[in-house]
């Protein structure tokens, strides 16, 4: 246990990555809502909405009035995803200081989510990057499939080594890598993480995003976590997946995390009951139990 860190840093996807994998669509109050609840919690960094064409992502069109009604709090981030220049210039009209970009380290996925080869992909980001820095912005780059494709199969280290270098290089101030249908083991994600750290890709620009589909989402983060990661996507109550990869599970509960650090010493900032109670909130809004676990089992004082 002292290969832990002693801290690690929650970015909260379950406004984001959560509910665009919901097939009903929450209320823009209920959103609001909700990233009020996780704000009280303690989370420093809520992944707020994403500033997609509506007709590709129905569930979140509402991003401008949910932004211009969000009532920002010091010391909270608020992250948006943003797909092209359209979507950046959406977003920064009503006010967002941090955007994140989506690549695929596959062929496949690249071509299936964004309607583009991975290639065409960053030849467009990186004008949006440079954009969005300009305009005083962090920007954050997500690369999915950094284990696995269900139609390329593996991804070779050296694709993922490849398409992060240009993501930093471009400007991204962040890397979050996503095993996006959560195929990976901890063999794997060790492996991964150390052809990155020997690539001179510095992991301490690099945050993880796990997927629970094969129920390896903790046992991959333990791994990250002893690699020298301390910054992990999760998602209250488990919710997300992709809308363009149906076989990918629900992220990392965040309370299933936390409940992971609260035993083992490892600060976070964020109250596991109030994410607990939050996750069965959401629960009762979206009208179906959820797959976190703790939320389910936790009690206050064990009663």
């Amino acid at each position: 246990m002292d290969t832990l860190p002693s801290r690690i840093q929650i970015v909260e996807v379950a406004p984001r990555d959560g509910l665009q994998a919901e097939i009903g669509t929450l209320a823009t109050e209920k959103k609001l809502a909700l990233i009020e609840r996780l704000a009280d919690a303690g989370h420093p960094v809520i992944e707020a909405t994403s500033f997609v064409n509506p007709a590709a992502v129905p569930q979140l069109a509402d991003a401008e009035q949910l932004f211009r009604a969000l009532k920002r709090r010091g010391g909270v981030r608020y992250p948006v995803l943003v797909p092209n220049e359209k979507g950046l210039e959406r977003a920064l009209s009503v006010g967002v200081e941090e955007v994140a970009v989506f690549a695929s380290a596959s062929e496949s996925y690249s071509r299936k989510n964004l309607n583009r080869s991975r290639d065409d992909a960053f030849a467009a980001y990186a004008p949006l990057v440079r954009k969005a820095k300009d305009a005083g912005a962090r920007v954050r780059g997500y690369l999915s499939m950094v284990v696995a494709d269900p139609w390329d199969g593996p991804t070779p280290h050296e694709e993922v080594r490849e398409c992060s270098r240009r993501l930093l290089d471009m400007g991204c101030d962040e890397l979050s890598l996503a095993d996006t249908t959560g195929v990976g083991t901890a063999r794997e994600i060790d492996a991964l993480l150390d052809a990155l750290e020997k690539s001179s890709i510095p992991l301490a620009s690099v945050a993880m995003h796990f997927h629970d589909t094969y129920g390896q989402a903790l046992a991959n983060t333990l791994v990250a976590m002893r690699r020298g990661i301390t910054t992990f996507d999760t998602s209250t109550g488990g919710i997300g997946g992709s809308p363009f990869a149906k076989m990918a599970g629900g992220n990392l509960a965040t309370e299933d995390l936390l409940w992971l650090c609260h035993g083992s010493q490892i600060e976070t900032g964020v109250d596991v009951g109030a994410i607990s109670a939050t996750a069965r909130w959401l629960a009762s809004e979206l009208g179906r139990e959820l797959p976190g676990h703790v939320s389910r089992a936790y009690r206050p004082n064990g009663a």
